[in-house]
């Protein structure tokens, strides 16, 4: 069975794939049905393995080619050329120019966001959440794009299915956290349910950044995954059921 993805039309350009996948079409049973694609989830290895395999296969690629990284809630980006020798990486963005090499992100809220500048032949990936997002992630990643040959003004940045403003409630804490480091992050920040609370544009401030590094070529699919659990996996959505762990879902581009 080929699983089901969505795609941006910013990211479409010859000899580039790119797909960002649900929870529908794979093998995993439970709490992580069907697609789970998380190898730090509790899910049967094997299970999890298979689904990554068909994503890969769907992209057109070689499932031993999909290299994700540990991912670590951090601003560390690496540059790969091949599959992992050993254990992955710990880093939350990964840049390439090789050929055949799927690079992808794992997540279940946290923004996943695909990269390529089609004229050097250049491609990334990259987790961020809040804490990434607020490290530099993804002013890195374009860094590290821009090492490999990338023209800033020629990338192209696609993000996936996550956790929308509507949904994305949180404390006070994150405000100060993010005022502390740019005077203008409060505009992210809309009125919560509670004098306490707020809603966090997290989406809009990683556009903010992205800009603000030189890529104006920017697309959001606006799809939040804790309002559809059904199609996607969501941190919250597991919280708020009560669920014991959560599947990932995965975002991935390659040169072909």
């Amino acid at each position: 069975m080929t699983p089901p993805f969505v795609t941006s039309p910013l990211l479409a350009a010859p000899n580039l794939t790119h797909g960002f996948f649900g929870r529908a079409g794979g093998v995993s049973t439970g709490v992580y049905a069907s697609l789970n694609t998380g190898p730090g989830s509790n899910d049967r290895s094997e299970d999890v393995k298979e689904n990554r395999r068909r994503c890969a296969a769907a992209l057109g690629c070689n499932s031993d080619r999909l290299v994700t990284n540990y991912q670590i809630h951090s601003s560390e980006v690496v540059i790969v050329d091949a599959p992992w020798s050993g254990a992955p990486a710990k880093a939350d963005g990964l840049v390439t120019k090789t050929r055949g090499l799927a690079l992808g992100v794992l997540a279940a809220d946290c923004m996943a966001w695909l990269f390529a500048d089609p004229k050097a032949r250049v491609i990334a990936a990259a987790h961020a959440g809040w804490r990434g997002a607020l490290a530099g992630v993804l002013e890195n990643t374009v860094a590290a794009m821009e090492s490999l040959g990338a023209n800033r003004s020629d990338i192209r940045a696609a993000l996936g299915p996550c956790l929308q403003q509507s949904n994305f409630e949180v404390g006070l804490d994150l405000v100060d956290a993010f005022t502390e480091k740019y005077n203008d992050a409060e505009t992210f920040f809309a009125p919560g349910k509670s004098i306490q609370k707020r809603q966090l544009d997290l989406t809009g401030f990683g556009a903010w950044r992205l800009h603000l590094s030189g890529v104006t070529h920017i697309d959001n699919l606006a799809v939040c995954t804790l309002a559809a659990p059904e199609a996607y996996f969501s941190y919250r959505a597991s919280q708020r059921a009560a669920e014991t762990d959560y599947g990932r879902n995965l975002a991935a581009i390659a040169i072909l």
